[in-house]
């Protein structure tokens, strides 16, 4: 009996060109690509719309079968294993391509072990879209991280956002997915699309590591390159640590990069280039030491300033591109000026192509809503305690330290990360393991960031916004504490506001709200905030908080800054409020630049600035910032005149400086003033000079002390005390 003739294997599976087609694939390199199938060398590829596909290879050129019915789903045999291109046709177009399934993986097995284990410190280097060459051909590497996803697809112009055709490669365990696409480059637009557990189409997803944005309301990533930098800073980057210490003058300039000055015609923000040449050349003049700007990150919603951010590692594309923020920064740094970033790591929005279940889980947030839903802000709070996602954290705090060469980080709102009760109700949160309200995982975060940043990035500083009085803050985390370098000091801006906006009749009931914060004043190292948060939802502008009419609002508003300046603790002042802006700070608008024509808003920007600089030539005022020993009252209950004095000392061989302020519209003449030593006492300042708006009443001249004792001093002398104003005086 005749044998029959052995049946040839097809040269696909039926099954797997059909879930390749319906996008279903969750392998899809062991479909597509070259494969040796029973002996023979096939090639699969799904190219829709393409009417002819041909392989062309230095053996010949191969036309490929559409096994799909006209889907797209071509097959073929070629000679061997070998390099080979595609040509496709139709009726509109030819075009010639690398498949990007010829190619082998992009990531290591350092890599892949790192990203696994969630110690992977500059994920941005392994995941998100990269510009290189990789065997040979240049083309972008795309990488995220979706462990629950059934496939994952690069999406985007390029493939006509369909993301059945560029689905991607998972590695292993870790849980990431990555694919190497040929031919593209700098500019790409490109979402993940992301097919969930059971099927479940999600909306596509911006990358968590892009580098770039389109511009809002478009919500796609970009690819940038972000690994040729170009820097003029080596000096400042050398030098930067000495002028970021508990030691040094400090004075921030908190600036939102949007609405500090529009442009000529007043319609858009002002680029990071221009940015790069008023606000750095008007702030080094102003002698701010340190620029600080509320978040760059990407974010969708202008009315969120940036604290909900969704590009996490993308300068908001509203100044321009990431080359150009570098810039901005590399300007600040030439004129000695720090720049430090605000960082969101206690919430990020629920846009759908943001993080927000990201492979269809909750993946970056916690499942239980009273643990990954803020009520205040309608926000998803990180899961701190899986590693993948504090690795995440802590990376991209890396990133803009080493990328960008900020100098320093200003981590928002982490009195809401530090409690799981925050802001909520009995029964809205969960206890953490031992039964009590914090939040272990975000404290493990929050000083491992800090043992990360300050270990990895030389001449650095973090600060916290913390509102409550959660201990060591701003103490080395090998002493218990959370590891910041500095803390803002949000009971002394509560109380002292509380008290300057009293009318001064009532403000001798209310005197020790000013001196109660000498009491802490060294449990922290303290950076005093008059904050964008102050001037914003009703609360009304600087100048307007203050009591009385007209010039004696701002004899107010300087004799308070004059406090603020002379008070241990760094100093920071959000834009506008230097030269007494009118209205409340709107986000959409330009600041109000137009007042600096009325003198009386000309002299409080000249006060700011003359503040800046005798606070940062005089070490009195600054040196002992953070210690007792830079600080002695010297009439601390004076209530019924309203007036506070104290001495200010640095180091041994600094001269003190005496400080007294007067809170009341009354001028006190004779008033006696203890001082530290004998001799000649120059008037170094006056809140009440012409030029700053005052009436010009003093101490011209300076004062003789004599060897009368008074407030526990040897000597004295009799001074005047000018209305609702500040002196200081110095030892030539």
């Amino acid at each position: 009996m005749a044998r029959k003739p052995k049946r040839e294997a097809p040269l696909i599976a039926p099954e797997a060109m059909e879930a390749i087609v319906a996008g279903a694939h969750g392998d899809p390199f062991s479909v597509l690509g070259l494969h040796e199938r029973d002996g023979r060398w096939v090639l699969s590829a799904f190219v829709p719309g393409a009417d002819r596909l041909v392989a062309l290879t230095g053996a010949g050129d191969v036309t490929l079968t559409d096994l799909s019915d006209g889907a797209g789903f071509f097959v073929g045999v070629l000679p061997g294993r070998t390099d080979y291109r595609l040509h496709a046709e139709n009726r509109e177009a030819v075009w010639d391509f690398d498949d990007p399934y010829r190619f082998g993986p992009v990531l290591g097995e350092m890599d892949e072990y790192l990203l696994g284990e969630g110690t992977h410190r500059r994920i941005w280097q392994a995941l998100g879209a990269h510009v290189r060459m990789h065997e040979g051909v240049e083309g972008v590497h795309f990488a995220v991280w979706a462990p629950n996803a059934e496939r994952v697809s690069v999406a985007g112009d390029f493939n006509l956002w369909d993301g059945r055709r560029h689905p991607m490669r998972l590695r292993g365990a870790t849980g990431v997915w990555e694919i190497f696409i040929p031919g593209l480059g700098e500019g790409t637009v490109y979402k993940y699309d992301i097919r969930g557990r059971g099927g479940k189409r999600l909306p596509m997803k911006a990358d968590p590591v892009g580098f770039g944005s389109e511009h809002p309301p478009a919500t796609g990533s970009v690819v940038r390159r972000i690994d040729q930098p170009h820097w003029t800073d080596e000096r400042w980057m050398k030098g930067r640590a000495k002028h970021q210490t508990i030691a040094s003058p400090i004075s921030v300039y908190e600036v939102h990069l949007g609405s500090w000055r529009k442009a000529e015609s007043g319609a858009r923000p002002l680029s990071y280039h221009e940015l790069a040449e008023q606000l750095v050349d008007y702030a080094a003049d102003m002698g701010f030491t340190h620029l600080e700007f509320l978040p760059v990150s990407e974010h969708p919603f202008d009315g969120s300033w940036g604290y909900q951010p969704t590009g996490m590692f993308a300068p908001t594309i509203r100044h321009g591109t990431p080359d150009e923020f570098r810039a901005l920064v590399d300007a600040a740094h030439r004129k000695g000026l720090g720049v430090i970033l605000d960082w969101v790591p206690g919430h990020f929005p629920t846009d759908a192509h943001g993080l927000a279940r990201f492979d269809g889980t909750a993946l970056y947030e916690h499942e239980d809503p009273r643990e990954g839903f803020h009520q205040d802000w309608n926000t998803l709070i990180y899961n701190y305690g899986r590693v993948e996602v504090a690795n995440y954290l802590i990376s991209n705090a890396l990133y803009w330290l080493e990328e960008y060469h900020a100098d320093g980080l200003r981590v928002d709102a982490v009195a809401s990360m530090l409690y799981r009760d925050y802001s909520r109700a009995e029964g809205q949160w969960v206890p953490n393991k031992d039964g009590g309200r914090e939040n272990y995982e975000a404290i493990a975060l929050l000083q491992a960031m800090n043992v990360t940043t300050y270990g990895e990035v030389p001449g650095i500083v973090t600060v916290a916004e913390e509102s409550t009085a959660f201990p060591g803050v701003s103490r080395p985390v090998n002493h218990g504490g959370l590891g910041f370098g500095f803390k803002w000091n949000m009971g002394w801006m509560n109380d002292s506001l509380r008290y300057i906006e009293k009318d001064p009749i009532y403000r001798k009931h209310h005197h020790h709200q000013m001196t109660f914060s000498l009491h802490y004043a060294w449990s922290e190292n303290y950076i005093l905030p008059i904050s964008h948060d102050e001037v914003v939802h009703g609360k009304g502008s600087m100048i307007a908080k203050m009591p009385g009419e007209g010039d004696e609002k701002f004899a107010n508003l300087r004799a308070y800054y004059s406090f603020m300046w002379t008070h241990p603790g760094k100093k920071l002042l959000f834009m506008g409020c230097e030269f007494a802006q009118g209205a409340e700070w709107n986000h959409s608008r330009s600041l109000d630049w137009h007042l600096l024509e009325r003198p009386q808003h000309r002299g409080m920007q000249n006060l700011i600035r003359d503040l800046n600089h005798l606070y940062r030539s005089t070490p009195a005022l600054h040196v002992n910032d953070c210690q007792p020993e830079g600080f002695q009252w010297l009439e601390a209950n004076d209530a019924e005149n309203s007036v506070f004095a104290f001495i200010r000392r640095g180091g041994p061989q600094d001269p003190a400086v005496v400080v007294a302020i007067n809170f009341t519209p009354v001028e006190r003449r004779g008033y006696r003033l203890g001082f530290p030593a004998p001799g000649h006492w120059h008037e170094a300042f006056n809140s009440d000079s012409e030029f700053y708006g005052g009436g010009n009443r003093g101490n011209l001249g300076g004062v003789e002390t004599e060897a009368k004792g008074w407030h526990g001093q040897m000597q004295s002398a009799a001074v005047t005390l000018p209305p609702l104003s500040a002196v200081i005086f110095t030892q030539e």
